[in-house]
């Protein structure tokens, strides 16, 4: 995990789940097939509702049409996100688009576990909600090391909750790599 990631906000509201992270209809893609995988990220966020996309100021795609990665490093939320089903695909699309941090206000545990297990985006936790103080396209900064995001373009910090014991699961890259690197599984 970088100490020091940059990049655009995308913001949300609350409750985004996993079937507007990547709707059903999209799973029909293979995640071991670059040619396939890359459709993960072109679908990103793409069941969002219009008036839950780009919060504050309205409607603005994730990705845009026929592209495969994302402008936004930075997913911001609200409270509960990625409720919904306990599928990994959504954490994996917002990775295969690009993003590399959502933080939210809270999460729906499995998704808060699937990200951190697969070694996907990021999932930092805010003491508030911050999704109605961060604008869609805003340049962001987060040292990861002591969860201090700040936005550029209004000047605003927010400390954010610790990761804890779980940086070290991103760190290793995946919970399997964790496990490999700390003698608790054999190595492949």
């Amino acid at each position: 995990m970088k100490s020091i990631i940059r990049g655009l906000a995308y913001v949300v509201g609350d409750a985004i789940d996993t079937d507007q992270i990547i709707p059903a209809e999209h799973l029909v893609y293979s995640l071991n097939k670059p040619d396939e995988r890359r459709m993960y990220g072109r679908f990103a966020m793409s069941g969002v509702p219009i008036e839950q996309q780009g919060l504050p100021n309205g409607h603005i795609p994730f990705t845009d049409p026929d592209k495969y990665l994302s402008d936004y490093t930075f997913v911001i939320g609200g409270s509960n996100f990625g409720c919904g089903s306990s599928r990994e695909h959504a954490p994996f699309a917002l990775t295969e688009a690009g993003a590399k941090v959502v933080v939210a206000e809270s999460y729906a545990r499995i998704f808060y576990r699937n990200t951190i297990d697969g070694g996907f985006v990021i999932p930092f936790e805010s003491h508030e909600k911050i999704n109605h103080q961060i604008r869609t396209g805003d340049e962001l900064e987060l040292d990861t090391r002591f969860g201090q995001l700040t936005n550029h373009a209004s000047g605003e910090e927010y400390l954010l909750k610790p990761l804890g014991d779980v940086a070290d699961i991103l760190n290793a890259g995946n919970v399997f790599e964790y496990a490999r690197q700390n003698g608790l599984i054999n190595p492949a």
